[in-house]
C-alpha cells in the first residue's frame, strides 16, 4: 500500500454531502434519510470530539455513513482513523468491497486516492523465523503425544505451511485456503510475548506481522477488530498505530470482545507446556518444580466441582500458590535478555512467553480473593466436553477500562443494529462505562426513548436511532406463542414441536430455526424431517458457511441452528420468509460471569436480572430478529414459541427492543399469512 501523501488543507475538501453522494452513486445506490442523517452525526462527533452512539437498522447503508466522514477527516487532517468489528464477515466486507470502491469513487473529489489497511493480531501472522526452524519445535497436544497418525498429520500440516511461507505476501493465516489446525498454526506463529523483536529476529525486516503494521501506519483507514481493540486498551505498549478517532461497528458485540480479550485461563496441560518449553533453557531441578506444580494442579482440577467460586478452597488455593512460585523460579531461572544465537534467543523468549502468562493468571486467581481485589474479578472451574477442567478468572464488568482507554483517548462512535434495548441506549451504556444519555435524538418511526436524565459527570456522548428504511409493520408479523406453555428444561414440549411443524409447512420451507440450545436444535430437526417432505439442514452437519449456502439456494429448504445463527446470516429473497425462536435466550443460570454479574447489580440495588440477563436475551432476540427483513422487498415472519414474551413482566422490555413488526397471537393468521407470501413468490 502507498505511503500516505500530504493533505490539503481542511478547507480544500469537499463538504460531507458531496462526497457522501459520490460514494452513494458509486455503489448504484439510491440516497437514505437514515444514512444522511447518521453521516452527518458521525461528522459532529468527530469535529467536536464527543461521542456517538448510532442506532442504524439493516438497510440504511451504515458502513458508508461512517466511512465517508471519517475518510474525509483522515485526508483533511492528515490522521489515521481506526475501524473496529466483531465478525471477520463485516471485516472481510470492508477491506475486500467497502472501501476499495469507496477509494475509487472519493479519489477524484480529494485529489488523492485514499488508503486503507487491515491489522490483526499477532498470532494471526505466519512467522518467517519459526517457519524457518528458529526456536525450539513445539510439541503435540498430550493425547497426540502417544498418536502417530496425529503427530504424522500435524507434520504434513507445518511442511505446506513452510512451502506457503514462500509463496504468501501477507503471511495473514485467513489468506491460507484450505486452513489447517490451531495446533499446527502455533508451529509458525508467535503471540506478541513470544516475538523476539524485529530488531533482534534474524528475519526481522522481512516479518508479515511488523510489515502488516508498517501499512496500518501509513494508511487513512485502519480495519481491525474488537479483540485487538482490546488488547491495545489492556497493553501499556500501543499495538495499533496513532489515530485520533475509532469507529466501532458491531458495538452490541464490543462488551463481550473486551472480556473474553481479558479473561485468563489456567489449566495442567498449560503448566506442562511452560514445563517442556523451561527444559531446554534452565537447569532440571528448576524445571521438574513446575513440572510438579502442574500434576498437583491437575490432581485438584479433576476432583473440582465445576461452577463459580465464592472462596478458593485451600486445596486450589495451594496448588496455585505452588504454580506461581514454580513459575517465578523458571522466570528467574530464564533471566534477562542477553546476546546469544537467534535459535537460543527464540527458545528462551517462548518459554519466558508462556511461563510469565502461567504466574500472571495464578497471581490474579488468588489476589480475587484477597479484600482489596474482590469484586474486580471473578473466578470458576470449567469442565467442559472433550476439554481438561481449567480455571478462568475474567473481570467482572469492563466499563471502567473502556472509559478510561478508549473512550479517554479517541473520539469514539459505536454503531449496530441493534443498541436500543427496552428502548434506550443507556442499558449498553452503562456497560460500556459511559453514563446515563445526556441527549437523544429521535428518528420519526424509531423507538429509541426520550432523553434520560443526566448525572452530570463522565465522557460526553449522544445517542442517536436513525430508524430503518424497510417498512417493518407492512413487511413483517411478530408472532408470539401465547397459547403454548412455558419451555421446560427436558427438550422442546411437544406443542413446540407441533407449532414448529406447522407453521413450517404453512411457509413451504423458507425457514431459519434458532433454538436456545444444539440439543433443541438436533431434536427439532429429526422431528421435522419425519412429519415434512421438504428438506431440513442442521447445524454441525456441514460448515455453518456451506449450510447456509445450502439454504439460501434452495427456497424449500429450512435451516436448525443456535448461537452463531443469531448473528451471522445474511439471506435475502425467497429463501427466508420465516424466522422461529423457540425460546427467549437468557444466559444459564449457572453461567458464572452472568450470574457474578446480575449478584453485584443486585447488591447495589438495581434489578440484576433484567440489567445482565434481559440484556443479553434482548440483543440476542434483536439480533435473531434482523435475520429476517434483509432487502427492501423481504416480507416473513418472526415466530417466538415462548410464551414469556407475552406473558412475564419483562417482556415489554424484551419487546422494546425488537424492531416494530406488526404484533399479533393467532396462529392461524400467521399461518394464512405465511401460505399467501409463499404463493406470491
Amino acid at each position: 500500500m502507498p505511503l500516505r501523501t500530504a493533505s490539503a488543507g481542511p478547507g480544500e475538501v469537499p463538504d460531507l454531502d458531496t462526497l457522501l453522494e459520490v460514494a452513494v452513486s458509486s455503489v448504484g445506490g439510491t440516497p437514505r434519510e437514515g444514512q444522511s442523517r447518521m453521516a452527518e452525526a458521525v461528522r459532529g462527533a468527530i469535529e467536536s470530539g464527543e461521542h456517538l452512539a448510532v442506532q442504524a437498522g439493516t438497510g440504511t447503508g451504515k458502513s458508508l455513513a461512517y466511512l465517508v466522514p471519517a475518510i474525509r477527516h483522515a485526508v483533511s487532517e492528515g490522521t489515521t482513523v481506526v475501524v473496529s468489528t466483531a465478525t471477520i464477515a463485516l471485516q472481510n466486507q470492508l477491506v475486500d468491497r467497502d472501501l476499495p470502491r469507496l477509494a475509487e469513487a472519493l479519489e477524484p473529489a480529494l485529489g488523492r486516492r485514499p488508503t486503507f489497511a487491515i491489522l490483526k493480531g499477532r498470532r494471526n501472522y505466519l512467522c518467517l523465523n519459526r517457519a524457518q526452524g528458529g526456536g525450539a519445535p513445539e510439541e503435540p497436544e498430550d493425547g497426540a503425544l502417544f498418536d502417530a497418525f496425529a503427530a504424522s498429520a500435524l507434520e504434513r500440516q507445518v511442511g505446506r505451511l513452510r512451502e506457503w511461507a514462500t509463496e504468501t505476501e501477507t503471511g495473514d493465516r485467513a489468506e491460507l485456503v484450505p486452513g489447517v489446525t490451531d495446533q499446527a498454526w502455533r508451529q509458525v506463529s508467535v503471540s506478541a510475548r513470544e516475538c523476539l523483536g524485529a530488531q533482534r529476529c534474524p528475519v526481522g525486516t522481512d516479518c508479515f506481522a511488523e510489515h502488516a503494521k508498517a501499512r496500518a501506519g501509513r494508511a487513512d483507514v485502519v480495519v481491525t477488530n474488537h479483540a485487538l481493540l482490546a488488547i491495545n486498551a489492556l497493553d501499556d505498549r500501543s499495538v495499533l498505530p496513532e489515530h485520533d478517532v475509532v469507529l466501532v461497528d458491531e458495538a452490541h458485540d464490543l462488551v463481550d470482545r473486551v472480556t473474553s480479550a481479558a479473561t485468563g485461563e489456567l489449566s495442567a496441560g498449560a503448566v506442562r507446556l511452560a514445563a517442556r518449553r523451561c527444559g531446554r533453557a534452565v537447569d532440571e531441578q528448576t524445571a521438574d518444580r513446575l513440572v510438579e506444580a502442574g500434576e498437583g494442579l491437575e490432581q485438584v482440577l479433576a476432583a473440582a466441582q465445576p461452577g463459580r467460586l465464592e472462596q478458593l478452597p485451600p486445596d486450589l488455593s495451594g496448588a496455585l500458590r505452588t504454580t506461581r512460585d514454580a513459575a517465578a523460579a523458571c522466570v528467574t531461572a530464564l533471566g534477562p535478555e542477553r546476546k546469544e544465537d537467534p535459535e537460543g534467543g527464540t527458545a528462551r523468549k517462548l518459554a519466558l512467553a508462556v511461563t510469565e502468562e502461567l504466574h500472571d493468571t495464578a497471581v490474579r486467581v488468588l489476589e480475587a480473593f484477597d479484600e482489596d481485589s474482590a469484586g474486580r474479578d471473578v473466578v470458576w472451574v470449567a469442565a467442559e466436553p472433550n476439554r481438561p477442567p481449567a480455571v478462568h478468572v475474567a473481570p467482572l464488568g469492563v466499563g471502567g477500562l473502556l472509559r478510561e482507554r478508549l473512550f479517554g483517548p479517541y473520539t469514539t462512535v459505536l454503531t449496530s443494529a441493534t443498541l436500543a434495548l427496552g428502548g434506550t441506549f443507556d442499558t449498553l451504556a452503562r456497560q460500556w462505562g459511559l453514563p446515563p444519555q445526556q441527549r437523544a435524538e429521535r428518528a420519526e418511526g424509531a423507538a429509541t426513548a426520550k432523553e434520560a436524565p443526566s448525572d452530570g459527570s463522565g465522557p460526553k456522548w449522544t445517542g442517536l436511532d436513525v430508524g430503518s428504511p424497510f417498512e417493518h409493520q407492512r413487511s413483517g408479523i411478530l408472532y408470539v406463542a401465547r397459547r403454548l406453555p412455558p419451555p421446560g428444561r427436558d427438550g422442546l414440549p411437544p406443542e413446540y414441536l407441533d407449532e414448529l411443524t406447522e407453521l413450517v409447512r404453512a411457509a413451504g420451507g423458507r425457514t431459519l430455526g434458532l433454538f436456545s440450545s444444539m440439543r433443541a436444535a438436533k431434536q427439532a430437526t429429526e422431528q421435522l424431517r419425519e412429519r415434512l417432505d421438504t428438506p431440513v439442514l442442521c447445524q454441525g452437519e456441514d460448515t455453518t458457511s456451506l449450510l447456509v449456502t445450502r439454504f439460501a439456494a434452495d427456497p424449500a429448504t429450512s435451516l436448525f441452528g443456535t448461537l452463531s445463527l443469531w448473528q451471522g446470516v445474511d439471506v435475502p429473497g425467497d429463501s427466508l420468509q420465516l424466522v422461529v425462536i423457540d425460546r427467549i435466550p437468557f444466559p444459564r443460570p449457572d453461567d458464572p460471569l452472568a450470574s457474578a454479574r446480575q449478584k453485584a447489580v443486585s447488591e447495589h440495588g438495581g434489578n440484576g436480572f433484567l440489567t445482565v440477563a434481559g440484556t443479553h436475551a434482548a440483543l440476542l432476540l434483536a439480533q435473531g430478529a434482523g435475520r429476517l427483513l434483509r432487502s427492501g422487498s423481504d416480507r416473513g415472519v418472526i415466530a417466538v414459541l415462548d410464551p414469556r414474551l407475552a406473558t412475564a413482566r419483562y417482556g415489554g422490555f424484551l419487546r422494546a427492543s425488537l424492531p416494530p413488526f406488526w404484533t399479533t397471537h393467532d396462529p392461524e393468521v400467521v399461518k394464512g399469512a405465511l401460505r399467501r407470501i409463499s404463493a406470491s413468490t
